[in-house]
């Protein structure tokens, strides 16, 4: 106390430090969000996740990128994977190549970064540096009005759909854990010296074994048992009227289309024509607007025009469809020339058809 009493007399200003990025208070305030919240985030360990994922990873690994050696293939294999799961993809741009940053903290002015302080992962422990926005190359995606600087991942803008395709599937790893799959009662005649209680209990976790109980017929006159009595009952639940699989199927479409995906990518009567266009639709409409993102921001940090081309290596267009519109177009310019029509007329036609080139 007397310590803080004789550092503010005598500069007038005190300086105070707070934890703050990895640090113990960040932990205690995430911990309270997430217990405010509840459970989010669970549904990145899923397969669905993961496989939308590692499609964002493949197509950005396969850019074309033109201005800069800097974006190599393995800078952005990480910036896809940390945008999809984050939202945010920080690097420390260095002369060698770009750094990725496992934590950062950000002051803005004017809602724009003006100065990081970033947290670098390394084998032995991690370091913390405080650079300048124009040191740092940050993409975001799912940016709020409010916080302009921060980004949101897919799955935290569907978190309902995340955990609910989460919860679907905690119950069917418990039944398939410990319901009695494939077990059968089969009745068993009248024994007192039978533990019902006990038999009862060793039902549960039994799969694929016979089980026991006792007859529900009382045999008249020291009699057998009648054979109808006989007849096994089986124990598997029946999970179907829950709708627990529909339910599944729904959580897990509604994954997809959140990364931009096309559910029937992934069914199991997949045409080839379906497999074209669901790539056509990841490439067009969720990775070349990150990508025209990344360059824009590249371009504004490395001073030089930068270009990002995601349709072209991944192949999305229709060839089929290519081959035909270049037929026709060759057809069409023969046709113009024979007729004698000038080539600012044909560039006009072009041009009304949104052709600039």
């Amino acid at each position: 106390m007397l310590d803080w009493l004789k550092a503010k007399f005598r500069s007038g200003i005190l300086v105070e430090k707070r934890a703050a990025g990895s640090g113990f208070t960040a932990e205690i305030i995430a911990a309270r969000e997430s217990y405010i919240s509840g459970r989010r985030g669970v549904g990145e360990l899923t397969a669905t996740v993961q496989g939308c994922i590692s499609l964002w990873e493949g197509a950005l690994a396969l850019a074309d990128v033109s201005g800069t050696r800097l974006l190599d293939k393995r800078s952005l294999a990480l910036l896809a994977r940390s945008v999809a799961l984050r939202g945010d993809a920080v690097f420390k741009i260095t002369e060698g190549g770009l750094i990725p940053c496992s934590d950062w903290d950000l002051r803005t002015r004017n809602g724009k970064p003006v100065a990081y302080r970033v947290s670098i992962s390394e084998a032995g422990g991690g370091t913390s540096e405080t650079l300048l926005a124009g040191e740092v190359l940050h993409l975001r995606i799912g940016s709020d009005p409010a916080a302009p600087w921060l980004g949101s991942s897919p799955l935290r803008r569907a978190s309902l759909t995340a955990s609910m395709l989460q919860a679907v599937e905690t119950a069917l790893a418990e039944v398939y854990e410990n319901a009695p799959l494939g077990s059968q009662i089969v009745p068993y005649p009248e024994n007192p010296d039978t533990d019902m209680t006990a038999l009862g209990r060793s039902f549960r976790g039994q799969r694929g074994r016979v089980l026991l109980r006792e007859s529900v017929n009382v045999a008249a006159a020291g009699g057998p048992a009648p054979s109808v009595d006989w007849r096994p009952s089986s124990v598997s639940p029946d999970i179907e009227k829950a709708m627990s699989p529909q339910t599944l199927d729904a959580a897990r479409d509604a994954i997809c289309g959140v990364f931009g995906v096309l559910p029937a990518l992934f069914d199991k009567a997949a045409q080839g024509p379906l497999v074209r266009e669901a790539q056509r639709h990841l490439a067009q409409w969720t990775l070349q607007p990150i990508g025209e993102l990344l360059a824009e921001e590249a371009s504004e940090k490395l001073g030089t025009p930068i270009k990002i081309d995601v349709l072209r290596p991944t192949q999305a267009f229709d060839a089929g469809g290519v081959a035909r519109a270049f037929s026709t177009l060759i057809e069409g310019m023969a046709k113009a020339k024979e007729a004698g029509l000038d080539e600012a007329v044909v560039a006009a036609a072009f041009k009304r058809l949104d052709w600039t080139e």
